[in-house]
This record gives C-alpha cells, sequence and structure tokens, in this order.
C-alpha cells in the first residue's frame, strides 16, 4: 500500500509573530512537493496566527491538548477550542511532555481518544531514552507505549505515529537510516500482531530526532520511513528540503 509522505514541523516554544512570519513566507513561497502532506506544530498563542497565515494546503498541529472539553484547568486548551481556530491536529506524547513535564501513558491514551473522538488528527510520538536504548529495552519501551495510544485508538486514519528517540532530539546525533528502519519495521509489525495488518500496512511512521536537510533524503529512502518530525530545522529554510525530501 502506498502511504503518503508526511512532514510535520514542530515549532516548539520558539518564535515571535515577526520570525514566524517570515518562515511562513518562505514556507508558503516554496515550491514543496505536492504529494507530501505537511503540518506546522505552532505554540498554542500563536495557533489562530499560523493558520490564517499559511497556504491551506500546510496543515497546523496544536502541541498539546487536554482530555476534556472544558473546565477548570488554568493552562491548558481543548481539542475543541484548538478546531474552534481552523486547526485540525495535534502533537501528543511528545518526549519533552513526557520527561519534561511528566505525562503519563495512561492520560496521553485519554488525551489521545478524546482528540480522536472530537476529530482531530493525532501525531502520535513514542520513543526511548538513550540508557533504555543502551539497556537493549528499546522494542520493550516502544511497544508499551505504542500499547496506550493503541488501547484508545478506534479510528487509525487519522493517526500518524511518530518514532522519536529521545536521545537523538536537538543533541544532534540521528538514528542511522538503518536503526530507523529497523525499529518502523518493528513498530509496523507490533501493530499488525496487535491491531490488524489493515491498519499495519496503511499507518505512517515518521521519524524524529534531529532530522536535518543533509540527512533526510537517506532517512526518507527506508521502506518504512514514512516521513518526519522536525525540530530545529522546521525553523529554518532548510525545512522546505525536508518536506521535498523525496523527489
Amino acid at each position: 500500500m502506498s502511504r503518503k509522505f508526511f512532514v510535520g514541523g514542530n515549532w516548539k516554544m520558539n518564535g515571535d509573530k515577526a520570525s514566524l512570519g517570515e518562515l511562513i513566507k518562505t514556507l508558503n513561497s516554496a515550491k514543496l512537493d505536492p504529494n507530501t502532506e505537511v503540518v506546522c506544530g505552532a505554540p498554542s498563542i500563536y495557533l489562530e496566527f499560523a493558520r490564517s497565515k499559511l497556504d491551506p494546503k500546510i496543515g497546523v498541529a496544536a502541541q498539546n491538548c487536554y482530555k476534556v472539553k472544558g473546565g477548570a484547568f488554568t493552562g491548558e486548551i481543548s481539542p475543541a477550542m484548538i478546531k474552534d481556530v481552523g486547526v485540525h491536529w495535534v502533537i501528543l506524547g511528545h518526549s519533552e511532555r513526557r520527561w519534561v513535564f511528566g505525562e503519563t501513558d495512561a492520560l496521553i491514551g485519554q488525551k489521545c481518544a478524546h482528540a480522536l473522538e472530537n476529530g482531530l488528527g493525532v501525531i502520535a510520538c513514542i520513543g526511548e531514552k538513550l540508557d533504555e536504548r543502551e539497556a537493549g529495552i528499546t522494542e520493550k519501551v516502544i511497544n508499551a507505549q505504542t500499547k496506550h495510544f493503541a488501547d484508545n485508538i478506534k479510528d487509525w486514519s487519522k493517526v500518524v505515529l511518530a518514532y522519536e528517540p529521545v536521545w537523538a532530539i536537538g543533541t544532534g546525533k540521528t538514528a542511522s537510516p538503518a536503526q530507523a528502519q529497523d525499529v518502523h519495521d518493528k513498530l509496523r509489525q507490533w501493530v499488525k500482531a496487535n491491531v490488524s495488518e489493515a491498519v499495519a500496512n496503511s499507518v505512517r511512521i515518521i521519524y524524529g530526532g534531529s532530522v536535518t536537510g543533509g540527512t533526510c533524503k537517506e532517512l526518507g529512502g527506508m521502506k518504512d520511513v514514512d516521513g518526519f518530525l522536525v525540530g530545529g530545522a522546521a525553523l529554518k529554510p532548510e525545512f522546505v528540503d525536508i518536506i521535498n525530501a523525496k523527489q
């Protein structure tokens, strides 16, 4: 089955209207591969700004959301609010949410269920830390994280799995193409065994972890790498090269 290449840009807690406006101008004027789906993850305060300025063919994602529609949850945003400003994606389970802010697998799964029930697409992040990779438990860790997502997903058509080895995020280290392919293949086998063969064949599994214009073509050439979730490079003009990695 042919899976549409997917490139997400996670702007994290970076930028202001001036710098993001310049980035948006660059993206809007660039010749982007029409066969690649592109989604930019903006800080919540700039979601409406990004959606109003970006070309409609480029999607926008919130970087997080909560598990209920509304209430006394200071500082949180809900899927209903995200949709209300014209945004249709959310990033959930990012390693920074897990390891900096202490979000549990269970909470992330609940957020995923609520986001999907409310019509958002979910970029579902999983990945092991360096000590876990060195201990040889990468597969055990990512399978457990994926199970918490899978237990909360009824419709996989709106889900993109993002494998992000924590040791490769913002460090300049990148999993080799062979390492990325190995984990993506094992993930697909897990989905086949625990969800269904149809979902395993159709779900997009993207790679994140210091992806650059220099590394994207080889990584994107791997059989089970269906795109990228890009951090630092998503704020630079080279993001266009990453979007066009398959050309």
